[in-house]
């Protein structure tokens, strides 16, 4: 039998780690540039607005197939295509990363929390342990 507490406090937490991957995954977006950067070296600036909306449905599609466990019978071939695109995503994310991979220390300079970078740093890793422990043993059943 389920406490009282338990639903509300599930709901609380899956709202609140929605919320905050979704910050991230902005936050991420906007520190890197991406978007931006992409229509400067495709020399499309005039359909950045395609590209923001394409980052947007991307993520309101993929979230609503994981939700609802959707699949699709698809050929070999179309699985060929959507790897080659989600590549060509990562790869974009990863050359974003590597242009500002200064940008902890630089963060952490303007707030003021210079000597606390290795307590920022390991706050981050034990956060993201935790994180990943607390998933593989509670759903991974």
């Amino acid at each position: 039998m389920t406490e009282w507490w338990s639903i509300p406090a599930q709901m609380f937490i899956g709202v609140a780690a929605g919320i905050a991957v979704g910050s991230g995954m902005v936050a991420f977006l906007v520190v890197l540039d991406l978007i931006p950067r992409l229509a400067q070296i495709s020399k499309t600036y005039h359909m950045i607005r395609w590209y923001e909306g394409a980052v947007v449905l991307g993520s309101l599609c993929f979230t609503v197939i994981d939700l609802f466990d959707i699949s699709f019978p698809l050929l070999p071939l179309s699985s060929a295509v959507f790897g080659l695109f989600a590549g060509c995503f990562v790869g974009m994310l990863a050359g974003a990363l590597t242009e500002v991979l200064n940008v902890l220390p630089i963060l952490a300079k303007r707030i003021g929390m210079g000597s606390y970078m290795i307590w920022l740093l390991m706050a981050m890793i034990f956060g993201k342990i935790i994180g990943s422990l607390f998933d593989w043993l509670q759903f991974s059943k």
